[in-house]
């Protein structure tokens, strides 16, 4: 309206400037009913203008008038919207804070406020409700989510969540199931569904989950890649241990396929050149493991890449060794393993100039036997003694924990494998069971007449001599201990026999 008034007084005003540039007045002359009316031309306009502006408030006010029981209606709509936003806000808040019964009281009152939100308020009372521990008003507004289709997925998971509080172990995979049957699902649930299976050990059925999941869009390429892979290592986990020659030939083929999908997947790469090896494939093993020392280096690979041949001299084994750390050679395993194959070679010098690239790296069993290792070899005991003494405190390194006090790597269990395929499928990274539980590991401390033959020499001392202390328990002996000072009022006089900080005593 205003746009309009201001646009007919432009018009007015310019009308009027033009006839008083003009100098003529102008005449104009109105005939009505016998009435006549004669005037100026910028009379007649001024006149007009004022007609139509008067006209234009009246049909504004009677619009207005009109109007105002619908205007009210919508201020009264909007007041109660807000009204209803602010209810469900402190609602949420309430449940986010584990207030149930504030929370249940809101959603009561956000039921009866917010009409154009049905959805919401469905999902406060449940929420609510869980919040304040009534788990069958839970269920109940869980279950009414199923009636509208774009809730239908949050319902089928609040209800699986319920049944998985409630130890329902198979209502909760029928609703992973029903919710992933829908056109439209999400990623929770086929990760349930995929659990699911696993626990069963049904991996043929992970793997065919996996490639739908890809099709369906829910997953990356790369999520479903590593799943595959892992799937098919577990599937060869399971039957490398079968009698049936065919059975076996089918866990070599799955492992061979696990350890190309991905050469970073230790587990299914070491399985695989532990069958091509059995099978008579050694060159083909030995490719399988350079590849995956490239992808990402692991102490399972280097030492399953060791054992691959059995008729060769320790220098023979070093020099293979070296060129599989020149692989990657700057990685930390690459730096661990060339302190490895210099002490199998016998040269004790070279080995201390290779630990010292690993100086920087924190103290860890494993460095420090290693180190220990390399300063004995090095006819320098009594800092391998230091070593021992720093290593039986420290840390162990979960990669190294993948390897049983046997030296078998990665022996899991089927529950073991089914969270393995989970991490690694979502986020490409190793779980380490082995050193979750604090199980026993291969022996980090030297061991080495036990764990390493090839290098059992370099632990003779200097002539043939024994060396100074027991490998197997960190116990050393003294052939001349030196002189005890004289024991003081109420201690007792140490024997000749030294113990290492924090190492078991031997039994008598």
């Amino acid at each position: 309206m205003i746009r309009t008034a201001v646009i007919l007084f432009l018009v007015a005003a310019l009308a009027t400037a033009m006839l008083a540039i003009t100098g003529e007045p102008g005449h104009a002359s109105i005939t009505w009913l016998g009435w006549r009316a004669d005037m100026t031309a910028a009379a007649f306009v001024l006149i007009t203008l004022f007609v139509a502006l008067s006209a234009m408030l009246a049909w504004r006010l009677l619009v207005w008038a009109v109007e105002a029981p619908r205007r009210a209606e919508r201020a009264r709509a909007e007041a109660r919207q807000r009204q209803a936003n602010e209810v469900l806000t402190r609602g949420f808040v309430a449940v986010a804070a584990g207030d149930g019964l504030e929370a249940r009281r809101l959603a009561a009152k956000a039921s009866d406020l917010a009409d154009e939100a049905p959805g919401l308020v469905r999902v406060l009372a449940a929420q609510a409700a869980e919040a304040a521990g009534d788990a069958v008003a839970a269920q109940a507004a869980y279950t009414a989510m199923l009636s509208l289709p774009d809730m239908r997925l949050a319902g089928r998971k609040g209800l699986m969540q319920l049944a998985l509080a409630q130890g329902d172990q198979a209502g909760a995979a029928a609703h992973a199931e029903a919710a992933y049957a829908e056109p439209r699902t999400a990623r929770w649930a086929w990760r349930a569904v995929l659990e699911t299976r696993l626990e069963a050990g049904d991996w043929d059925g992970a793997r065919d989950l996996a490639k739908d999941a890809l099709e369906r869009k829910i997953i990356s390429p790369l999520v479903a890649e590593r799943a595959r892979a892992a799937l098919l290592a577990a599937s060869a986990a399971q039957l490398e241990g079968d009698a049936d020659p065919k059975r076996r030939a089918q866990a070599l083929e799955r492992a061979a396929e696990a350890a190309k999908l991905q050469p970073g997947f230790a587990p299914g790469v070491v399985m695989a050149a532990r069958l091509l090896s059995l099978d008579g494939k050694a060159g083909r093993a030995s490719l399988v493991l350079e590849n995956a020392w490239k992808a990402a280096p692991h102490p399972a690979l280097w030492l399953a890449y060791r054992d691959l041949k059995t008729d060769e001299t320790p220098r023979q084994r070093s020099e293979r060794l070296w060129r599989l750390a020149s692989l990657n050679p700057a990685d930390r395993e690459s730096r661990i393993l060339l302190v490895e194959q210099a002490l199998i070679a016998g040269d004790p010098e070279r080995a201390q100039e290779a630990a010292q690239a690993l100086a920087a790296e924190p103290v860890t069993a494993r460095i420090a036997g290693l180190f220990a290792r390399a300063a004995f070899a090095a006819g320098q005991p009594d800092e391998a003694r230091v070593w021992m003494a720093r290593g039986v405190g420290a840390p162990q390194e979960p990669d190294w924990s993948d390897l049983d006090p046997e030296g078998r790597a990665f022996a899991y269990q089927p529950a073991d494998w089914a969270r393995l395929v989970v991490s690694f499928a979502e986020s490409g990274e190793l779980i380490h069971p082995r050193h979750e539980r604090r199980e026993r590991t291969m022996s980090e401390l030297p061991e080495l007449p036990i764990s390493y033959a090839d290098s059992a020499a370099l632990l003779a001392g200097h002539g043939g001599e024994p060396a100074p202390f027991d490998l197997a328990d960190g116990v050393y002996e003294d052939d001349e201990p030196p002189p005890a000072p004289a024991p003081r009022g109420g201690e007792r006089r140490p024997s000749g026999r030294r113990r290492l900080a924090s190492a078991p005593r031997v039994a008598k």
